[in-house]
């Protein structure tokens, strides 16, 4: 089995992460003007509760099937052993969380008014069982998991384009955002052959991952307390119409979460392998990389969005979607909360066993949320889910901090925070000339602000000599230098 290099995987992850990018730009712009904030909500709160019932369902194996896979890959024998264990966990647990599900889609009045839609993501759920993803990316394997994703994404497009037409498809439009999330799960579990085998051999031990999946699951229940209960009592409390508000603006900031989290999925894996190995000082020069790649991304991109969000809002979810822009200004510095304690959290804790502090630090923001919530979005409503979002996702960070304080200034040592600053403060100068000056549609203001604001941005780094946008540029040219030489450009 061939291990592919952190750069490598990168450009793979990349890509993937530009798809998962690309796929809702191009969708929700037509989605949500077919559907409108009605029907873009229906479907929205349906798919929170559904991920309720896949957390329970999952448990903490999609985290934990990771680390606990990325230990054992250089020994097939131990390898198949542990996946098939986690996957019997899983299945368990999955036949359980269904019948519950299929119960509350009958006697509770408000699954039950939508009941096609609630039983079209049931069948989601089912299939979650066969993703065995953090298989692959225990593995590394990325190359696979990219182009399978890609596939599935383009047919899902063309099947929204042919049959999404009208506000009554929303039913339609739920059943192929279903297939374009769970159609690659089948295939995913036939090629793991190549890896594993199915083949029962010796007894099986459990209990060595039951403790660490149940914290990776109170983990996930957390975490979910502020990434979907604000939707849920938001359907529940205010109705479809503000569910399809705050979604607009979720959707913008889970799309800049994917990218600047984007790294930390191939990190993880090979941070796993150095703890195993005690290779430190790899793990702390590959943990110090991540936080650049975070907060040179990250920081600009908070601010220009805070900037330009009613034309954003405007751009991808059309005019009945006005009363979304407050809650996305509210959500953006979110973004980076969330990049940067995916580091503190997923790429630091997590490899050295101490997911524990991790669920702690989830615990205080996600009690934070479920009280500011019920402050607040009764007379704030979307806006007051955003806030309440916003708090809790600081806290996350704080608490994580404090628990890694000592690697927080070693990593922090290694980022030029004042650089970014003042390359950000230019950006956001030019940015404010071209809303100021330029009078046109959203998607002709947001396309010059972009490249006034990020190419001041980028410019800036380099006259002020950024270690880490430099060295990207010298690998770049030593790439292309090396590519004419041989011939190849």
């Amino acid at each position: 089995m061939k291990i592919h290099s952190v750069k490598f995987n990168f450009m793979m992850n990349f890509i993937l992460t530009a798809s998962s990018i690309l796929f809702p730009v191009i969708t929700f712009p037509y989605v949500s003007r077919v559907l409108l904030s009605v029907g873009n909500g229906k479907v929205a709160f349906a798919g929170s509760v559904i991920a309720y019932f896949t957390m329970f369902a999952s448990l903490g194996i999609p985290t934990y099937g990771i680390r606990a896979c990325a230990k054992v890959r250089d020994d097939r024998e131990k390898l198949s052993k542990t996946v098939q264990e986690l996957l019997i966990i899983n299945s368990v647990t999955m036949l359980l969380t269904c019948a519950v599900f299929v119960l509350s889609v009958i006697f509770i009045p408000k699954f039950a008014a939508e009941k096609e839609l609630h039983i079209i993501n049931g069948i989601g759920m089912l299939l979650n069982m066969f993703a065995v993803t953090w298989l692959y990316n225990a593995l590394e394997q990325y190359v696979y998991i990219t182009v399978c994703n890609l596939v599935v994404k383009a047919l899902s497009m063309v099947l929204m384009f042919l049959f999404v037409k009208r506000p009554e498809d929303y039913i339609i439009y739920g059943a192929i955002t279903v297939f374009a999330g769970c159609a690659s799960y089948v295939f995913n579990f036939i090629y793991a052959c190549r890896f594993v085998s199915f083949k029962k051999k010796g007894t099986y031990e459990f209990r060595q991952h039951i403790r660490p999946i149940l914290i990776f699951f109170a983990m996930s229940a957390a975490i979910s307390v502020y990434t979907n209960l604000d939707i849920v009592m938001l359907g529940f409390m205010k109705g479809d119409r503000e569910v399809g508000y705050y979604n607009a603006a979720v959707k913008v900031k889970t799309i800049l979460v994917t990218f600047i989290t984007s790294l930390g999925t191939v990190l993880l894996p090979r941070l796993s392998y150095y703890v195993k190995k005690e290779r430190k000082e790899e793990f702390y020069q590959m943990i110090g990389k991540a936080a650049n790649f975070v907060v040179i991304l990250g920081f600009p991109l908070v601010i220009y969005f805070v900037m330009f969000a009613k034309e954003s809002v405007l751009f991808l979810a059309g005019t009945d979607f006005g009363g979304a822009v407050v809650p996305m200004m509210l959500l953006m510095p979110a973004v980076l909360f969330i990049g940067l304690s995916n580091i503190t959290g997923i790429q630091v804790l997590t490899p050295r066993n101490e997911e524990q502090k991790v669920l702690y630090s989830i615990l205080y923001g996600a009690a934070a949320d479920l009280v500011l919530n019920l402050i607040l979005i009764p007379g704030l409503a979307s806006s007051g889910a955003a806030f309440a979002t916003l708090v809790a996702e600081g806290i996350v960070l704080v608490v994580q901090c404090v628990y890694l304080k000592d690697i927080v200034r070693r990593i922090l040592g290694q980022v030029c925070i004042w650089k970014i600053v003042t390359a950000s403060v230019g950006a956001a100068i030019a940015g404010l000339a071209v809303k100021l000056l330029v009078s046109a549609g959203a998607f002709v203001v947001l396309l010059i602000s972009a490249a006034a604001f990020f190419g001041v941005y980028g410019i800036l780094l380099l006259v002020l000599r950024e270690p880490f946008v430099t060295g990207l540029g010298k690998t770049m040219l030593s790439g292309l230098r090396k590519g004419e030489k041989n011939g190849k450009i």
